[in-house]
């Protein structure tokens, strides 16, 4: 295990710590875990589990981050590794984000960086954190992106922006672009739903906004987060940063924890005309 960054020590006595990466700010008892389930406290020093552990890669073309506004038509190697600062039932990658011991490949940032090099050919345009949640990989993307930005390679974030300013914006000056997942414009579905609050979410928006290519997604799951009125908000709440801004309206359908049925193809247009109203790039997605 490498050491973790952004933590202090809560009790000394017990080998106490608290982890201020994200706002869960868990304080974590030695030999225990954060919610996140990858940043340890071994003898009162804060660790994380998963650097340089790879459960995914692929060269995926850029639309399917979804940047759609960003080098289209470029593809980009995609890592992934384990471990979520939520818990949203409906997770469309839980089995590597939530499930037990998933396989994985060891590869430092160097190898990543080289690999990604390597692909320049097949038309690859740098690297993106992806998959699982990559804030909670944060030592691990943070070297990597470094690497890569020093080797003229792009870096991409596919993110829930649940993570503190002050991380974040060290990140951020290695990060070309982003696509934000905004579960909900609603703080009770963060809560009820994934475990999270909504508020910081919007704070990492404006954050990424101001530092590079920002895109955001919101998945539509039927009865929860599809109302014309929720996607108004979001939708006006988005155009007040910038009207450009692309939004990702994506359907849901049942995985994980959550059996409701398929988003209907009906609800996923008349949000695209509810959001078209106030942005000008409204995408849907899994239809």
């Amino acid at each position: 295990m490498e050491p973790a960054r952004f933590w202090i020590v809560k009790d000394k006595e017990k080998n106490e710590v608290q982890c201020l990466l994200c706002p869960h700010v868990c304080r974590i008892a030695e030999g225990g875990t954060g919610l996140c389930r990858v940043r340890y406290n071994q003898k009162g020093e804060l660790k994380v589990g998963n650097y340089g552990k790879v459960t995914a890669a692929a060269l995926d073309p850029i639309e399917k981050k979804p940047l759609k506004k960003y080098l289209p038509g470029k593809m980009i190697f995609s890592l992934g590794t384990f471990g979520c600062s939520l818990s949203c039932g409906f997770c469309q990658n839980w089995r590597i984000a939530h499930g037990e011991d998933p396989p994985y490949v060891y590869m430092p940032p160097q190898e990543a960086v080289k690999r990604a090099l390597q692909l320049l050919d097949c038309d690859n345009a740098g690297i993106a954190y992806t998959y699982s949640e990559p804030l909670m990989w944060y030592e691990y993307v943070f070297d990597t992106a470094r690497l890569a930005r020093e080797a003229g390679l792009k870096n991409v974030l596919v993110t829930n922006g649940y993570i503190n300013p002050k991380p974040l914006k060290e990140l951020l000056v290695y990060i070309d672009a982003v696509n934000l997942d905004v579960k909900s414009f609603g703080d009770e579905f963060y809560r009820d739903v994934c475990q999270g609050r909504l508020k910081p979410v919007l704070e990492s928006a404006k954050l990424f906004a101001g530092r590079c290519h920002l895109e955001i997604t919101t998945l539509l799951v039927p009865g929860l987060n599809d109302s014309p009125g929720e996607i108004r908000e979001l939708a006006r709440w988005i155009a007040g940063i910038d009207r450009d801004i692309p939004l990702h309206l994506t359907r849901y359908f049942p995985n994980y924890k959550f059996n409701l049925p398929a988003t209907p193809l009906e609800t996923m247009r008349l949000a695209k005309k509810e959001a078209e109203k106030f942005l000008t790039n409204v995408f849907l997605g899994n239809v």
